[in-house]
């Protein structure tokens, strides 16, 4: 055996851990979890599947979630504070909307590491566009690859400093997208000049953040597959744009890939994804995939320790004074 951890992050099926599940955990061994609305009913019920969770594979393994407030919120209350949409919320702020959505998301990591849950899939770092598809818009910091950046280091500083590890998405930049990939698979025409200009330029920024994740879309005129499973792409992302962490792909059972769940985690990792990402807590699809997936790589369990060392204990925060600054920001109240 040599140590390293399975190349998958993994999600239970229920609110509590069956006893297949601990043994497959155990013996896979992934290098972390994620959780959804169906494994969440009540804050003691979360920590203790945290804890099982960590415990079946013997170590500290990070627990992430999907909470970016607005739709995409796993937590509601509550266990944890109800957020307009990003690109709603930051508006609201004009020129204070960095340091209003600083503290928003120290809030939220706040919240999340009380529940022992320390990894957030966000910043993402899409940039608006009026076609983009309504899965993503509003999901979105906003319509510039400036405002984007300037906005992403703020959400991504507030988890560092708040103790959770975020993970910058979807590289190499989903707001062009005019189909959901939840459902198809988008394909984008926009000349190569616009692309570096405007997607690839959000992103470019935050090269040092410690985890990232792909998009599962094709970029006509630069690859003929979806990034997610283009070496082409995780090429791009690596060499092009510098991204030099831990890469995750987006969650490998979403519509826009064709092929086994199994088939597509073994094209993400060939490709050079770091580690698959798979949702939907089905053993009839997990255990295909880490048969087939196995351990990480020498280089991506390099990648990986470095982001888990950047994992801080959580602060002393005050929820309500954070709110209250935050409230006080907004251009009626200044």
């Amino acid at each position: 055996m040599s140590g390293r951890f399975g190349a998958a992050i993994l999600a239970p099926l229920g609110r509590q851990l069956s006893g297949e599940e601990r043994r497959f955990f155990r013996d896979s061994n992934p290098f972390g979890f994620i959780l959804f609305a169906r494994n969440l009913d009540t804050a003691d019920q979360i920590r203790a599947l945290t804890a099982d969770l960590r415990d079946s594979v013997g170590r500290d393994a990070p627990v992430f979630i999907d909470q970016e407030g607005g739709r995409v919120q796993r937590l509601r209350p509550p266990l944890a504070t109800d957020w307009l949409p990003p690109l709603d919320d930051a508006a609201r702020f004009g020129a204070h909307a960095p340091r209003a959505m600083f503290l928003r998301y120290a809030i939220i990591a706040a919240e999340l590491r009380a529940l022992g849950i320390d990894g957030n899939c966000a910043p993402m770092l899409d940039v608006a566009r009026p076609e983009t598809h309504a899965f993503l818009r509003n999901r979105c910091y906003g319509e510039t690859p400036e405002r984007v950046a300037e906005i992403g280091r703020a959400v991504a500083e507030a988890h560092l400093q708040g103790g959770v590890l975020p993970v910058i998405k979807h590289l190499p930049g989903h707001g062009l997208a005019r189909l959901d990939s939840h459902l198809d698979l988008p394909r984008i025409s926009a000349p190569r000049a616009e692309l570096d200009a405007v997607d690839f330029a959000a992103f470019r920024p935050f090269h040092d953040l410690p985890l990232g994740m792909t998009a599962h879309l094709v970029f006509e005129g630069l690859n003929t597959r979806p990034a997610t499973i283009d070496p082409a792409m995780i090429a791009l992302i690596r060499e092009e744009i510098g991204f030099a962490g831990f890469l995750m792909t987006d969650d490998i059972s979403m519509q826009a890939l064709s092929g086994s769940v199994a088939e597509r985690g073994a094209a993400a990792l060939a490709a050079g994804c770091d580690c698959v990402l798979h949702c939907n807590g089905e053993m009839a699809e997990m255990a295909p995939l880490m048969a087939g997936a196995g351990e990480m790589s020498e280089a991506a369990q390099a990648r990986v320790e470095a982001a888990l060392a950047a994992r801080r204990p959580a602060p002393e925060l005050d929820i309500a004074a954070l709110s209250a600054e935050r409230e006080a920001l907004l251009p009626e109240r200044a």
